[in-house]
């Protein structure tokens, strides 16, 4: 009897200052998933070559973290509707501590896919999980102001993380290990902030029912059609039995995993939230903004270091204007947002802005005027910001409460394969196309190298000087051809948001129940 008084108090709306005290956790906890990509993403050029890896490993690197994120976030986002949300968040910090630790004791490059992988499991569960639990405690139309305060504190990560990604591995007395050991007292300093100030009902279902296979064969069909991507045109040709046995076995599996999904009472991707119009072309718009994120960041300050040969330091300044963009986008127009309920306008422009930004990109060589790669930058930035977090709520908007962990996690895991298929895609361009050039580049020369015996290690700094500046302007030439096909994929981002229904955000936590429905299950009752 004493439990049914609880039940109102816990639908109540929070106060102001309740949100804020919980959100200072989920911020922090935010600012380590985001800062742990950040700081590694400018210092991986230098990691790499200290562990003598090639391209292809350089990719995979980023690539492992992204997957397992990728794959994983559908399952954290159901487990997040089913069980407790702040135990889930937890356990997850602890994963992610004690990854990050792994990865920096790893001694080679397997060692250090292999422990960025469960990183990414730790990664997307804390990103995913603080957008439930935000979602959980504020209605959609007051959800764009918060989001203000979750775009600045993700730019300030992605500001900070190469400065200090770049420090590090400038710093002989650190090294680049401590990239990773960085994120250790962040993770205890969160988990220490969601024990006191996170506190939620918690949820106690009998009837749970995870849909683990599905979520294991999209896995398995997207690390397939992955590894397909990364050796097509260098192990094998593209037509080849290789090709044929990968990417039909991965069009199977997914084929499967759609099956399973439909057919599961508690699927990882819930069909029905998918298959309606709005969330279907915000899913396919965030594809383009994934790419957008994922790829600039980890190709960029590759370019700046090993075709422009700056240092991890100054290759981290040099990215700012993209985060600064990100930074000021991000709050500016999730104040907006909330002032007018309405978010088509600016995930349009946001797009346009952004598409803008990867044209300029396609321009750039070992040469161009740095002045005009941070413009570029800077509209990719303010593009990303603009778009990013409105397109969850797009999806958030349409959903009753029971579902927004599920749907949540489907934008999220589409968003994150977006960006894990175009590190894959684009490393993959660049690697051939570099592999192109630096033949050209010792033929021209006279040198006896083979372009694959010269670029297969990124270890620049101790290559012969004339093979350093072939290699260098190889990859500064290279690197335009990739955002290219960013701004291709940019284009479909565009069209599918130029197809979205106008509509204004809700203010109340959960939908209204339909009248049909609920006179339905009267009937069912009485029956």
């Amino acid at each position: 009897m004493s439990a049914q008084p609880a039940a109102p108090s816990a639908a109540e709306p929070m106060t102001q200052r309740q949100i804020l005290e919980a959100l200072s956790g989920l911020l922090l906890v935010l600012f380590v998933a985001m800062i742990s990509g950040t700081v590694v993403s400018v210092a991986l050029p230098q990691i790499i070559g200290a562990l003598n890896g090639s391209q292809s490993q350089y990719t995979w690197v980023v690539t492992a973290s992204l997957l397992a994120s990728t794959a994983s976030t559908p399952i954290w986002g159901k487990l997040a509707d089913l069980f407790n949300k702040k135990l889930l968040l937890q356990i997850a910090i602890v994963i992610f501590m004690v990854s990050s630790l792994a990865c920096g004791f790893a001694q080679n490059t397997g060692q250090l896919i292999a422990f960025r992988a469960l990183q990414g499991l730790g990664m997307g569960a804390l990103q995913i999980l603080a957008q439930v639990v935000i979602a959980a405690m504020i209605s959609p139309k007051e959800r764009g102001r918060y989001n203000g305060y979750l775009g600045a504190v993700m730019a300030v990560a992605t500001v900070g993380g190469p400065l200090l990604g770049g420090f590090i591995a400038d710093t002989s007395w650190l090294g680049w290990r401590w990239c990773f050991f960085i994120a250790v007292p962040f993770t205890v300093a969160a988990f220490a902030l969601l024990a006191k100030t996170l506190h939620l009902p918690t949820v106690r279902r009998t009837d749970v029912s995870i849909d683990y296979w599905g979520a294991a064969l999209i896995a398995a069909g997207v690390s397939v059609l992955l590894i397909w991507v990364t050796f097509v045109g260098n192990s094998f040709d593209w037509l080849s039995w290789q090709t044929a046995a990968m990417v039909g076995g991965g069009v199977v599996l997914l084929a499967l995993a759609a099956l399973v999904e439909s057919r599961v009472r508690e699927p990882v991707v819930p069909l029905h939230v998918v298959r309606r119009r709005d969330p279907a072309l915000a899913i396919l718009a965030s594809l383009a903004v994934g790419m957008a994120m994922f790829g600039g960041a980890v190709f960029l300050g590759q370019y700046f270091q090993i075709g422009r040969g700056y240092g991890p330091t100054a290759a981290g300044l040099l990215t700012i204007p993209m985060m600064v963009g990100v930074l000021f986008s991000s709050t500016i127009s999730g104040r907006m947002v909330s002032r007018s309920g309405q978010t088509k306008p600016y995930i349009l422009v946001g797009l346009v802005v952004l598409l803008a930004g990867f044209a300029g990109l396609s321009t750039i060589d070992h040469q161009t005027s740095l002045v005009l790669v941070s413009l570029y930058m800077l509209a990719v930035g303010v593009g990303v910001g603009m778009s990013m977090q409105n397109l969850v709520l797009v999806i958030q908007n349409t959903v009753p409460l029971r579902e927004i962990g599920a749907a949540s996690g489907a934008i999220t895991f589409f968003r994150s394969l977006g960006g894990t298929v175009g590190v894959s895609v684009l490393g993959a361009i660049l690697a051939n196309r570099v592999a192109t050039s630096i033949s050209e580049g010792l033929a021209k020369a006279g040198i006896p190298v083979t372009g694959s015996q010269a670029g297969r290690s990124l270890n620049i700094a101790a290559l012969p000087e004339p093979i350093k500046g072939i290699v260098r302007a190889a990859y500064g030439d290279a690197t335009g051809h990739i955002f290219l096909v960013s701004a291709g994929i940019g284009v479909v981002g565009l069209i599918a948001a130029a197809f979205l229904r106008p509509a204004t955000l809700r203010d109340s936590l959960d939908l209204p129940e339909p009248a049909g429905e609920a006179a339905e299950q009267e009937v069912a009752g009485k029956a």
